[in-house]
This record gives C-alpha cells, structure tokens and sequence, in this order.
C-alpha cells in the first residue's frame, strides 16, 4: 500500500480488523508470488499493480468521499446490472463479487455444502467483516442468472437490509425481452429514487460514452493479445478485466489505453511475454473475480499463454458496445435493454450465441486449445461445457471444473501439463 494508515476508515465501517489484516496479508503474499514473479511486464502494468496494492485502501477512501458529496454507491454481482443507469444518477458502480475462499464455516449457517465457491464467497466476505465495498454500498443490485444466487440473495438482505434484485429472464423472446425492459425502468426508477436525480438524456448520453470508451479499452487490449508472441500475459490481462470493475472509469480507461499503446510497440518490436509459438490457450467459462488467479497461473507456469477469457470477466463485458444514437430517455431504455439482453450467459436457453462466440474468439485469437473452467457446483457452465465441447471442431478442448482452494493445485497442474503437451 501507499503508506497511509486506514485503520480508521476500515474500523469505522465495522471491519474485523484482525480478520482483515490477515487477508491483505495473504493477498500480498499472493500477489507478489503470482504476479510480480513474472518476467518482461509491460511497465504501464505498475498502475494496476498499484491499484491492488491499494484495493482496500485509497479506492475506498475515494468512494467514502464521493457519498459525503451527496454520490450514492451502488454494488453489483453481474454484468447485467447496467453501470450506465448508476453514473447516469451520478452514482458509483463497484463490482462485489469475491474470488477467496473466505468465511466459508460463517457462510456455511446460511448456505447448503454444495453451494458454489463465487456465492459462498460473497457471504463469507461480509459474514466475516472483510469487505468495505459492501460496507461502503448505499445499494447491492443481486440478479437472477442462478437459483444459488437467486436464493442467497434472500439471506443477503436479511444480513445488509440493502439487497435489490433484477429479474433476467431466461430466454430470448418477444415476450422475455418485454420482461427485461420492465426490469431495466424499474432499476432505473430505482435509482432515481435512490439519488434524488432525475435520468435525462444528456446525462445519459455522457455516462454511455464514459462505459462504451471503457469497453473500447479491454476490447483493444483483447485483439492485441492476439499477436504472436503474446504482448501480455494472460494473468495481467486477467488483472486489467478485474479492475475494470472497481476503479473509476473515466482513470481506467485512460490508463488501459496507455498500457495497449505500449503493447502495440511491443507488437511491433516482437517483444512478447511468452516466447513465440508458445501454446495458446483460451479460457472459457465461469467468471474469476480476485484474487481468483489460480487456473491461469497454472496454464502459464506450463509453459503456455492464456490469449482471451470467454467470461464475464472478459469478453462477455465488453464486447458490445451500446448504441449511443438515441434521442430520448425511453429510446435509450430500449437500446440498453437490447444490448444487455444480448450477453450470453449461461443461464439462458437457447444459448447458441454462446457457442458461436466460443468458436469465433478462439479463431480471432490463434487459440491451439481452450479450457473450459467451471466452478464447482455453477450446473449451467458445467453442462454446457459439454455442449461447446462437441461444437467446436479442430481445437482440443479440456473441461475442468474447480473452486477457489488450492487443494487441486497439484492435480489440475498435472492434468494442465499433459493437454498442453497435446497442443506442442
């Protein structure tokens, strides 16, 4: 961290001090094995390494002063909660979700055993007075992409008394896309009511603008890890999709640009972070929230590069970007529904779109394999593992499902070794 003491702001917004200590300490740790370790970085990496340094310190403090000047905080779990409605309000959006295994016997007094490891996290973060971003939020916006989350949602505002829930409908039709429309004016109201600001479309078209430039960011850096070698490793490629969920906007997009600047030199100087040749492989799957670093550490200490993440953190945020020609508030309703309506996750069925985002990445990307990740329990991913399986053609494909533990470590390193050795 910076140096500065924040033992009183973490005290004042009820964190166990102890407990979190000894987390920052285990993420240091971490931080310092998996990511400082690694050879040849981009130097524009120094700013995010920077941010993480300071994950529960200055973010924080910048957020506590954005709601003494009247801003209100929103959390969100999901990429279907739109960020535009929150700045549009002049809100603040900040990502929640928990990628340690953490609090899991507290978590364990509200969940089932054989609950996946993303939703006991966020339990077992707050249960165990770790997280500031869920202190530090006016409002946590929950979806229902999952019956686990769908439920824990329940207890969640029992515990916070700050929980609101977005209906996403399962399927893709006229009727279902009359349903989420509803469920986006009503967030919209929401916010409204929340901040005490009306939505109007010039400050709607500023907050579209301010998200599209930052999916324009990660979807430069996204076709820039296409060259060979590969200018970045898949692990800081991983870290700059994480953080795009928590820090300012308008500064992250300024400083992932300034980092694909110098990828695009290092492009051109065929200076690579793996060697050229190096096997290539795209991760597709459940999402990695941090410290949620295990799979591509392994993939990458195998000798190989992790090129793209067909996740939630990754493509599936920023692919699209939403249409910014609209003229009034309701119009842009419209198009912002479509846009989100339009990510292809897993919980949907149909969900062909999927498959063929599958295939069309690892092409764009010079893939030789993809590894299918899914977290324990997380039934959609892992049964349409199957289904993506058969679909693409050409590519060897892996399937492996996992949790935050290191306990596999051993055991998925070796499975990981043999399939990279196929592609070699």
């Amino acid at each position: 961290m910076s140096g500065k003491d924040y033992t009183k702001m973490w005290k004042d917004l009820g964190l166990n001090l102890e407990n979190h200590a000894g987390l920052l300490d285990v993420l240091s740790k971490a931080y310092k094995d998996i990511y400082l370790s690694q050879k040849n970085r981009p130097k524009a990496m120094e700013y995010f390494d920077f941010v993480i340094s300071e994950v529960h310190g200055l973010r924080i403090e910048e957020i506590l002063n954005a709601k003494e000047a009247g801003r209100k905080v929103v959390g969100t779990f999901c990429v279907y909660v739109p960020e535009e409605i929150v700045l549009a309000a002049d809100g603040v959006c900040i990502g929640l979700c928990a990628g340690a295994e953490v609090g899991s016997d507290e978590a364990g007094k509200y969940l089932p055993r054989n609950t996946c490891a993303l939703i006991k996290a966020f339990m077992g973060f707050k249960l165990s007075g770790l997280c500031p971003y869920v202190e530090s939020a006016d409002l946590i916006v929950g979806e229902t992409t999952c019956d686990g989350k769908k439920k824990a949602y329940e207890s969640f505002n029992d515990i916070t008394g700050k929980v609101y829930v977005m209906e996403v409908p399962h399927m893709k039709t006229t009727e279902d896309r009359k349903l989420w429309l509803s469920e986006v004016m009503r967030f919209k109201d929401k916010m409204v009511a929340l901040s005490g600001k009306e939505i109007t479309v010039v400050g709607f078209k500023k907050a579209v603008s301010k998200v599209n430039a930052k999916r324009k960011a990660l979807q430069r850096l996204s076709r820039l890890r296409a060259a060979d070698p590969a200018p970045i490793s898949g692990l800081d490629a991983l870290l700059v999709n994480q953080v795009s969920f928590y820090d300012d906007p308008v500064r992250f997009t300024e400083m992932t640009n300034k980092l694909c600047d110098e990828l695009d030199q290092r492009v051109s100087n065929g200076t690579g972070a793996a060697a050229k040749g190096a096997p290539r492989i795209l991760v597709s799957g459940s999402p990695m929230a941090i410290p949620n670093w295990k799979l591509h550490a392994i993939i990458e200490g195998s000798g190989a590069v992790a090129v793209g993440e067909e996740s939630c953190i990754g493509e599936r945020n920023h692919r699209d970007l939403l249409d910014e020609n609209f003229s009034t508030v309701d119009e842009a309703m419209e198009k912002l529904a479509s846009r989100y309506l339009g990510i292809d996750c897993a919980c949907f069925t149909p969900n062909n779109e999927r498959i063929d985002n599958i295939k069309a990445l690892a092409k764009s990307l010079k893939a030789d394999g993809i590894i299918h990740y899914s977290l324990q329990f997380c039934t959609p991913y892992m049964m349409e593992a199957y289904k993506a399986e058969r679909a693409v053609t050409g590519v060897p494909f892996m399937r492996i499902e996992t949790d935050y533990s290191m306990e596999d470590f051993g055991q998925l390193k070796t499975r990981i070794e043999a399939f990279i050795e196929i592609l070699r």
